[in-house]
């Protein structure tokens, strides 16, 4: 570990640091006003010595708890009140709301579960703020309410997250999620009488809901409880598996494997759908690299024998045949292949079923006698079946171009449910049976807007290296055929692995139906093509990803999709961060930039909750070698003085307890605090939210009609009234089960 020296010139590190107050006539500022003035922040005097380079952090104090320091509380009103005026004076905000309200107002759909002849689903109306819980007795039987989570809260901000149902489908555990934050309670509900029971499991975190097979309880993943104030700061260590009896007090729950030598590993247990064999899966950080243990679920003591030594590869649990466990592993395989183990005997080597090919293996399940496998080609998902032995029996038949989701279920139950999306159109819902590879319609929403007036390009742009990189343009077909330059949101990601493949959002369609360009670029870091294009962006390779983000930007204008002064770039999370450091590195592209909940000091992010996971993205502030590579993007240290900027609305929430709201408000103080320009820098946070998760819908339509009429304002586009248009149902009941399509046939 690196020495730290630090350097308190004036300020004593315990004391609250005071606000120096704005001028009062802030008050009276409007989205016109030139001399637009922001709340002053203290500037510290904290000078740390990284590795020989002394490195400034004049607004450490922005990184307390704003729930417990007054002084930090007090800025963020006050930045929130500036940001309110000048939002609410922009042209066209509240005809952008009022269509994101027609545009959400559609029926949604999960993906059904199925559990002791049961069907669990969450179905939304359209303008709730959380997806209640739904369930069906029988396939065609009438739908019952069982969990409402609208009424958990007056503010809507109670969200219900994971759920599971027991396998004989008679109680089913489910998480509360409150206020954004990433900590759960679970709970549980008896489906027969809808009476939830008085069991409350808490400090939950990164857990999988795994019952046993005998619907007694389940197995969860927590944290020790936080100390005071530390609930939404501290870094996530220890985390331990338990089983919980239902009726039990959680003091009760049984340890079943912890890892107190090694508290950077993370556990997530899984149990075979016949009930025979507990699974479980230790990792350290984001990258998959895992050690797993095994139990038989006897009814006795669980005694856990190691399967496979790591962590090192990617080894992923998706069906069983008694002892024979099927994995989807990377072990000799960069593309990733299907193997077996044998849990009874985990000295017998992997047997391998299905080799790595050309496109990579993103994911699989056992459903009936068959194995599902889906490919990534690109950002195309690729769905087929293949027999347990390995051979290929056929594609499964996929409505479009899209993305196709779900596929869960268990051996000897050749009935599976999987959801599709496209670019301009929402899930639907598909019933598919291994065994005849027929599948029919469960769910589908009807719309506000025609599909057909949206189209959907997909282009190749050299980066700055050569590499070749997929650019999606998604805009409205008569603007394509005019070849009419037009103001453009491109957006990005780029890291832990994460592809970025076709799914509709209401949000964006609400720039497209005003005559918008979106474009989506495929930028390395990401998965879209296997292990070597994640490493081509990660590490001391992540420049590569902004370089990638600025020849987008770059080919966008130099082919005229956009006009020069046209072009604004969003991202959230990691892909905040990516928006961050292009508008350093290139300030003169853009116009715009929305970077939300993003990752903006390099050098302190694996201090708080769970950014320690990111080091495998990232690298390690500690490290010698990253450190320069680290400090040399990082958005908060690297703000270019004296440059014209384009205008930034930086989004955070105040219970984000995945990237810390810290990171945000040290970088808009110090992007207030710079000579940038005129066009302004402005925070948003919003309040009872987290990292995104879980955020009710009234708040969703709030902050993109906020974000989108800022970027309509600085690239030009203007935002026209259009009357709401009601969806054609919002019955409250999914479709009925259809005829089998002629493409599901053999």
């Amino acid at each position: 570990m690196r020495g730290l020296a630090l350097i308190l010139l004036s300020l004593w590190l315990g004391a609250a640091p005071a606000i120096l107050r704005a001028n009062p006539d802030d008050a009276n500022i409007a989205a016109s006003d030139p001399a637009l003035r922001y709340p002053r922040a203290l500037r510290q005097d904290i000078v740390e010595d990284h590795f020989g380079v002394s490195v400034a952090d004049p607004y450490r104090w922005l990184e307390n708890d704003l729930r417990a320091d007054p002084a930090v509380r007090d800025w963020v009103a006050q930045e929130n009140a500036l940001t309110r005026r000048y939002l609410d004076a922009l042209p066209g905000r509240d005809a952008l709301k009022t269509r994101l309200q027609a545009l959400f107002a559609h029926g949604r759909y999960t993906v059904p579960r199925k559990a002791g002849g049961r069907y669990f689903y969450g179905y939304n109306r359209g303008l709730e703020n959380q997806t209640p819980l739904y369930v069906r007795e029988g396939l065609t039987g009438p739908q019952r309410l069982l969990l409402d989570p609208n009424r958990w809260a007056q503010d809507g901000a109670s969200a219900l997250a994971e759920w599971m149902p027991s396998p004989d489908g008679r109680m089913l555990a489910y998480a509360v999620q409150d206020a954004g934050s990433d900590w759960r309670t679970l709970r549980l509900i008896d489906v027969d009488s809808g009476r939830t029971l008085d069991d409350a499991v808490q400090w939950v975190k990164f857990s999988q809901t795994a019952w046993d097979g005998r619907s007694e309880g389940f197995f969860y993943s927590r944290f020790a409880a936080p100390g005071p104030g530390e609930a939404f700061r501290s870094t996530n260590l220890g985390q331990s598996l338990y089983y919980h009896r239902i009726g039990a007090p959680q003091s009760q729950d049984q340890l079943i494997y912890a890892t107190p030598d090694r508290p950077r590993l993370s556990h997530q247990a899984q149990v075979t759908a016949d009930g025979r064999w507990l699974v479980v899966s230790s990792f350290e950080g984001i990258d998959p690299h895992r050690e797993i243990h095994v139990a038989p679920l006897t009814g006795g003591p669980i005694v856990l024998r190691r399967l496979v030594r790591g962590p090192a590869q990617d080894w992923r649990l998706i069906g069983s045949r008694g002892a024979t466990l099927y994995f989807l592993t990377d072990h000799h395989a960069p593309r990733r292949r299907i193997v077996t183990l044998d849990a009874a005997n985990p000295r017998r080597k992997a047997q391998e079923i299905v080799p790595e090919r050309d496109q990579t293996l993103v994911g699989g399940a056992l459903v009936g006698d068959r194995l599902i496998l889906a490919s990534m080609n690109g950002a195309q998902t690729i769905a087929e079946l293949v027999e347990l032995d390995g051979r290929k029996v056929g594609d499964v038949p996929l409505p479009g171009f899209g993305t196709a989701a779900g596929f869960g279920g268990r051996s000897g139950d050749p009935e599976t449910f999987f959801s599709f999306s496209g670019f301009v159109t929402p899930a639907s819902i598909y019933r598919f049976d291994t065994a005849t590879r027929q599948f029919q319609l469960f769910a589908q929403p009807d719309l506000p807007f025609d599909p057909q007036d949206y189209g959907i390009e997909q282009r190749l742009y050299p980066s700055k290296d050569g590499t070749t990189i997929p650019l999606t343009i998604i805009r409205k077909t008569a603007l394509a055929d005019s070849a009419t330059a037009a103001p453009t949101i491109l957006y990005g990601y780029g890291g832990f692995n994460i592809s970025l493949t076709p799914g509709y959002s209401a949000t964006r369609m609400a720039w497209l139906e005003q005559g918008g360009v979106y474009a989506i670029a495929n930028l390395r870091g990401g998965g879209e093509f296997g292990r070597a294009w994640h490493d081509a962006g990660r590490g001391p390779n992540k420049q590569n990803v902004f370089d990638d983000f600025i020849a987008a930007a770059e080919y966008l204008k130099a082919n005229g999709f956009t006009p020069p002064g046209g072009l604004a770039i969003e991202g959230r999370s990691n892909g905040g961060l990516l928006v961050g450091a292009v508008v350093n590195q290139r300030p003169d592209l853009f116009a715009a930039a929305l970077p939300a909940v993003g990752v903006m000091d390099m050098l302190r992010f694996d201090r708080f909750t769970a950014g320690r996971y990111w080091i495998d993205d990232y690298g390690s502030p500690a490290d010698r070698r990253a450190f320069p590579l680290l400090y040399g993007y990082s958005p908060y240290h690297n703000i270019a003085m004296d440059k014209d900027y384009p205008a930034i609305l930086v989004s955070t929430a105040d219970t984000d307890d995945r990237v810390v709201p810290a990171h945000s408000f040290k970088y808009a103080a110090a992007l207030q605090a710079a000579d940038l320009g005129a066009r302004p820098r402005l925070l948003r946070v919003e309040s009872r939210a987290g990292h995104g998760a879980g955020k009710p819908v009234d708040k969703l339509i709030d902050e993109y009609a906020d974000s989108y009429a800022f970027a309509a304002h600085f690239t030009g586009l203007a935002i026209s009234p259009r009357p709401a248009a009601a969806p054609r149902s919002a019955t409250g009941q999914p479709a009925a089960i259809m005829a089998p399509s002629a493409a599901g046939g053999q």
